[in-house]
């Protein structure tokens, strides 16, 4: 569902201090909530940790987007991009101009620190970047965190050193220098390419047989192009089992062992979702460690949504921006739809004991 854009409707205030809804995460999900919220004429507030799309932000300086402009709009604004498919900086500048457009209720560096069941619905214990303390009150609450922000351990020695990142930025600081990258999927196969391009001495260890066949269709053949030259090293049936400050210990499918001269290593392993801030509520997941989630996207927890990758721990390359902001506007919808059924209840009750 596509609604034409109509910034000029206000946020509605929240009664008493206490808002309708609730939005943690202030990412492309959290923003169309907000909107879907401001549309539907209930309060919000959009509590972000860092900045407005703090994950793109993280992404890689030059990254291309897996989709095209269009599948990544939300609230109905047109994003116009120079590419077929949009860049990081593109997606930067369309989100912000949205929520400056919309005039969003977003409090940026605001950390939800724990979500707690109150009886009007939810308190949030928050911390601003000031390291003061706050509580933010709600009906409801959607959660929008994505997964970018909890990287899969290794679980091996050296893991946690300076010369380790589980996050690729951009290749200048490592012209020259011998890089280990571990893993083979679409962070990894970026990560190798632009550190070669950049004049790094790029080797991958890789668990699995070859590149892995969901890297993006136009990086996957020129990476193992790039691999048959020689250009870039490539291990596979292999893992790194140490990291040490100027090699990692790599052993093979056969249990044998060597160490690969390494000045950085990135660890693209992938990402989790983390609700810690959630401990406490009853939470119910599937084996896969999903969520359990209604149609709308309530979870176990009456009152509490999760829109977006944050609920799918087991399948979080299933879930994009292209449809967790219909989950955010479904989620909108059924809150709206609950909140107005309440209201006509408690009329229905004022009038019975009049």
């Amino acid at each position: 569902m596509t609604t034409e854009p109509n910034p000029g409707i206000p946020n509605p205030e929240p009664q008493g201090g206490l808002y309708d809804v609730a939005i943690v995460g202030g990412g492309p999900v959290g923003l169309a909530a907000a909107i879907a919220c401001k549309r539907s004429g209930l309060s919000y507030v959009v509590l972000e940790k860092g900045c407005v799309v703090n994950a793109i932000f993280d992404y890689p300086t030059d990254m291309t987007f897996f989709t095209t402009a269009p599948e990544l709009e939300i609230g109905g604004h047109p994003f116009v991009s120079p590419f077929d498919k949009p860049k990081r900086t593109d997606a930067l500048q369309y989100y912000r101009k949205v929520t400056q457009a919309e005039r969003l209720n977003v409090r940026q560096y605001t950390r939800v620190e724990k979500v707690h069941a109150a009886p009007a619905g939810f308190t949030l214990a928050v911390e601003a970047q000031d390291g003061s303390q706050g509580v933010v009150e709600a009906r409801r609450v959607v959660v929008a965190t994505g997964y970018y922000d909890s990287p899969v351990p290794l679980d091996i020695p050296g893991e946690d050193s300076e010369n380790v990142s589980h996050y690729y930025t951009e290749a200048h600081p490592f012209f020259g220098l011998n890089v280990t990258i571990i893993g083979a999927g679409n962070s990894a196969a970026d990560a190798a390419l632009d550190l070669m391009n950049a004049g790094a001495n790029v080797t991958m260890v890789v668990r699995g047989e070859g590149i892995r066949s969901t890297v993006k269709y136009w990086v996957k053949p020129n990476l193992e192009n790039r691999i048959k030259e020689g250009r870039i090293g490539a291990h596979f049936r292999s893992q790194v089992v140490e990291i040490l400050p100027d090699a990692v210990r790599v052993q093979r499918e056969d249990g044998t062992t060597f160490l690969l001269p390494t000045h950085f290593t990135f660890a693209m392993t992938g990402y989790l979702p983390n609700l810690d801030f959630l401990e406490g509520l009853d939470l119910r997941t599937l084996p896969d460690e999903c969520l359990v989630l209604s149609e709308h996207h309530e979870s176990t927890v009456p009152g509490l949504f999760v829109a977006g990758s944050a609920g799918y721990a087991g399948r979080t390359n299933q879930v994009f921006i292209e449809n967790g902001r219909i989950h955010a506007e479904e989620a909108v919808a059924e809150i709206a739809r609950q909140l107005a059924q309440a209201e006509a209840q408690a009329t229905a009750r004022s009038g019975e004991m009049a």
